[in-house]
């Protein structure tokens, strides 16, 4: 990770090199809640006695209370700044760990995993984006594409950490003890961060056409942001169908508890998957900012849909499920760059932090149809590949809408620019 930091510029270790760092930081922290949600489902249904779907609506709180709240988190964030916001952000996802540990009642776990993760981790997305997107108007998909990583990549961390102390003390150990040191570590990250200033000299952006600095309300107005919204939705559906119901469907293929490498399928497929899910966001982010935003998206959504064609299809062997679903998950998450950086460029960046919280609600969306919807499905077909053939048309779909459609709209003019957001 260290060189790929160390590509975004040259030099000693500039202002937005240490930006960026800390950025990263405070994403790893915060990403743990959302990506190692599947470890927690079995004992929370053990626990309380609930079933899946009832669960499941703990995740769908998390995201949406993180997504849905977002603009107004943007708007604070572009007000008040990013140090102030992201500390307390961090700080409350760590406290929704510790509560959730203490829950003894559906009620209770939603009110702390579900609200005061989701509030927290919301507010430190959106700060963070809004960060690099002014930092980094040069390498502005690389960028995104790094920060959003860390949120992907977090949970390598303490995937198998996690597991471990779940085997061997339950998961109210592992929630009191990683809420305590996750929550403090990113709060000293964001701590240290600031936007760039007047005294900043950041280079131009090299994207021939740039945006104008357009206010949220003009944004709202411009069938461009729509049609990005509809297709960030349907990505991050299809995308949470997976995230949300992979320890379930696993187990059902009877794949979960194959040993393969003397670890368990399940634990090595998730570790895997944070790695790809990581790894595809500068990594996508990078080629978008050399062959174009949609013509990229067209490629790792289609690609998306391949990926999760051949899953399905070698559903029962372990050691295939494990190395395709990694594969799944680096045609999925590139949306985390993608998206930000071209609506960046569209839009312009006076009002980059509020506008992307905007764009953001469309996970929150993601997430219903993602989460309880999805196991309700599961439950009513008894059988998930009518989950899956969703989540490959929706692939397909928007794949095609990125080039064939979104495109050609971009190469139109932006409405005007107005400071009144």
């Amino acid at each position: 990770m260290s060189s790929i930091i160390a590509s975004t510029s040259s030099g000693a270790l500039t202002p937005r090199r240490r930006q960026l760092i800390f950025a990263l930081i405070a994403m790893t922290a915060i990403s743990s809640p959302q990506y190692v949600w599947t470890l927690f489902t079995r004992p929370l249904q053990e626990s309380l006695h609930a079933t899946l779907p009832a669960i499941q609506v703990t995740f769908t709180i998390l995201v949406v209370v993180q997504t849905w709240l977002s603009p107004a988190q943007g708007w604070l964030v572009d007000r008040f700044g990013a140090r102030m916001l992201i500390t307390i952000g961090c700080l409350l996802s760590g406290l929704g760990w510790i509560g959730a540990a203490y829950a003894a009642s559906l009620t209770s776990l939603y009110l702390t995993y579900g609200l005061l993760c989701g509030i927290g981790t919301g507010i430190v997305y959106v700060g963070i984006i809004g960060l690099v997107v002014r930092w980094f108007p040069d390498k502005r998909g690389f960028a995104t594409g790094l920060v959003a990583a860390g949120y992907g990549f977090g949970a390598i961390l303490t995937t198998f950490p996690i597991d471990m102390i779940m085997r061997s003390s339950g998961y109210h150990t592992a929630l009191i003890t990683f809420g305590i040191i996750l929550g403090l570590t990113g709060a000293a990250a964001g701590l240290a961060m600031r936007m760039p200033g007047p005294d900043d000299a950041l280079p131009r952006s090299p994207v021939a056409r740039q945006g104008v600095d357009t206010s949220p309300r003009q944004m709202l107005r411009s069938p461009i942001f729509w049609l990005m919204f509809a297709m960030m939705t349907m990505m991050s559906t299809g995308g949470l169908m997976i995230i949300s119901q992979f320890a379930a469907f696993s187990r059902d293929f009877g794949v979960a508890d194959v040993i393969l490498f003397g670890v368990a399928a399940l634990p090595l497929a998730l570790t895997i998957d944070r790695m790809t899910n990581g790894l595809t966001r500068p990594f996508f982010g990078w080629v978008s900012d050399r062959i174009g935003r949609e013509n990229t998206m067209a490629i790792a959504f289609l690609f998306e849909a391949a990926a999760v064609t051949l899953l399905v299809l070698t559903r029962h062997d372990a050691l295939l499920f494990v190395l395709l679903s990694g594969l799944v998950f680096f045609g999925w998450g590139e949306i985390f760059s993608l998206f930000p950086s071209t609506l960046t460029d569209t839009f312009g960046t006076e009002f980059a932090t509020t506008n992307y919280g905007l764009l953001y609600v469309a996970q929150g969306i993601g997430s219903i149809l993602g989460g309880p919807l999805a196991a309700l499905l599961h439950d009513k077909a008894q059988s998930w590949l009518p989950v899956f053939a969703i989540v490959i048309a929706m692939d397909v779909l928007t794949g095609l809408l990125a080039f064939f459609v979104l495109k050609p709209m971009r190469g139109r003019p932006v409405p005007t620019a107005s400071h009144k957001a």
